[in-house]
């Protein structure tokens, strides 16, 4: 069994920063791509960044140069270091890992999610 973990999120005020964490644990062979998607309120989720296991990085048009991917592959985590932030930022930021379980096939994995609120 896989779990993913996040952590990170929280109120901050427009201007600051926020550093999302996700770690994958459990029954894992191999990982593949690490990344992050959005869900603002009423809104379809959204793709935000993401982290090949080549070390190619793809973000979205409205993050690049505010927000950085990186990861940790000895952990199995993937950050997310968000500056910047913007009201319209707020969301529900969901990390989705694809990766290989040790028993089946590779699919794609989501963690829980974790509210990031950025309001004065």
């Amino acid at each position: 069994q896989v779990q993913l973990v996040e952590s990170g999120g929280g109120l901050v005020q427009p201007g600051g920063s926020l550093r999302l964490s996700c770690a994958a644990s459990g029954s894992i062979f191999s990982i593949n791509t690490m990344g992050w998607y959005r869900q603002a309120p009423a809104k379809e989720r959204e793709f935000v960044a993401t982290f090949t296991n080549g070390g190619i990085t793809n973000y979205a048009d409205s993050v690049k140069g505010r927000f950085t991917i990186s990861r940790d592959n000895t952990k199995n985590t993937v950050y997310l270091q968000m500056n910047s932030l913007k009201p319209e930022d707020t969301a529900v930021y969901y990390c989705k890992v694809v990766l290989r379980p040790r028993v089946g096939v590779p699919s794609n994995y989501w963690g829980q999610g974790a509210q990031v609120t950025v309001s004065s």
